[in-house]
């Protein structure tokens, strides 16, 4: 049995978490996966798949940026007929990043990440909106299965796209394991937000609370990485240091006096496995999603409460022995092999 998976829409370093599971999800097939997998990437990827065999699709446009990656989705869509050709002899085809590009006549699994338009439309555009219904939701609905990463997002594709519950899979996603580990390091005296600054990743009120801790705890510094914080004004005592490296956001995280993630909205809770991973102690949003992956091993708070985030990363920071143990055995039972697993026998289902 074959199975191809589309990753044509990735554009490295500006699809968040998407990108991180589809690679995540190659890489767990190519370990443990017994079927024929072949992963079409475009030309902004290569190496995209992961330890997956590759078609490269060349007639997909070069797409480096947000725009760039609308206007190639634009073209394939108005023109799927050459695309088509690369994605020969399959028995079922996977796209991990949501959009069905390109359409094909064979079973269809799509993952949806979350329903953050629908759930939250005052952060989109309207422009973004008629897009994701058109695109997300589309393909969803088309789909012979609809892979989610979290028991919220399936309850929310069931209501909210009148999806049969029979057809959507929550399968969580994984850690890398071989590169978020506990390490030596000693614990430095600062907080670590990985985020692109979204709007629903809710970084004005973490302003707020670490002005808050700052009052009696100067020393504290705040860390942020990911793109798109450039330029942008940010208060004393916070360090941007943009994209980084893999290795880089390891180190971080086994440096950190606490990880902490105020996000409003998420389909799944990846950043605070991967710190627990690393024995970093862990104060995240009591979201239902960030709440269902991190379960007792994090201190939860309010995310809309600039106070009580303060108070319970003040609780963390003062003792976080506990979390800091029970982090590691937490993030041990989220593996890629296992994701990859239960991607298998949804593929095997539907073909």
């Amino acid at each position: 049995m074959r199975v191809g998976l589309s990753l044509l829409t990735l554009v490295p370093g500006e699809v968040g978490g998407a990108e991180t599971s589809a690679r995540g999800l190659c890489r767990g097939l190519a370990e443990v996966g017994t079927l024929d997998y072949r992963a079409f990437t475009p030309p902004a990827a290569p190496g995209a798949g992961e330890g997956v065999s590759e078609v490269a699709v060349p007639e997909y446009r070069l797409a480096r940026s947000v725009p760039e990656r609308a206007l190639a989705m634009m073209l394939a869509a108005v023109s799927p007929g050459r695309l088509r050709r690369r994605f020969v002899e399959l028995d079922a085809v996977h796209y991990p990043l949501t959009i069905a590009l390109p359409p094909l006549d064979i079973p269809t699994a799509v993952t949806v990440h979350d329903l953050q338009h629908l759930d939250h439309p005052e952060l989109f555009s309207r422009a973004e909106r008629i897009f994701r219904r058109r695109t997300h939701e589309g393909s969803a609905r088309k789909a012979d299965a609809v892979i989610v990463p979290s028991q919220f997002v399936r309850r929310r594709a069931i209501e909210l796209l009148g999806l049969p519950p029979e057809r959507v899979h929550a399968i969580p996603w994984g850690v890398d394991h071989a590169r978020f580990r506990p390490g030596e390091e000693e614990r430095e005296q600062f907080l670590l937000y990985p985020a692109r600054p979204w709007p629903h990743k809710n970084h004005a009120r973490l302003f707020e609370a670490f002005a808050l801790l700052r009052e009696e705890r100067s020393e504290l510094r705040l860390v942020l990485t990911g793109s798109g914080h450039e330029g942008r004004p940010t208060p004393r005592g916070v360090e941007v240091r943009g994209l980084v490296s893999g290795e880089e956001l390891a180190s971080l995280y086994r440096r950190a006096a606490c990880l902490v993630f105020p996000s409003l909205y998420e389909g799944f809770g990846h950043p605070p496995l991967e710190a627990m991973a690393c024995g970093c102690p862990v104060a995240a949003s009591s979201i239902p999603a960030v709440a269902e992956a991190c379960g007792d091993a994090a201190a939860l708070f309010d995310p809309d409460d600039p106070e009580d985030i303060a108070a319970v990363v003040s609780g963390v920071l003062d003792a976080p022995g506990r979390f800091a143990a029970a982090g590691p055995d937490r993030a041990r039972d989220f593996t890629w092999a296992e994701t990859a697993r239960r991607h298998e026998a949804v593929y095997r289902s539907i073909a």
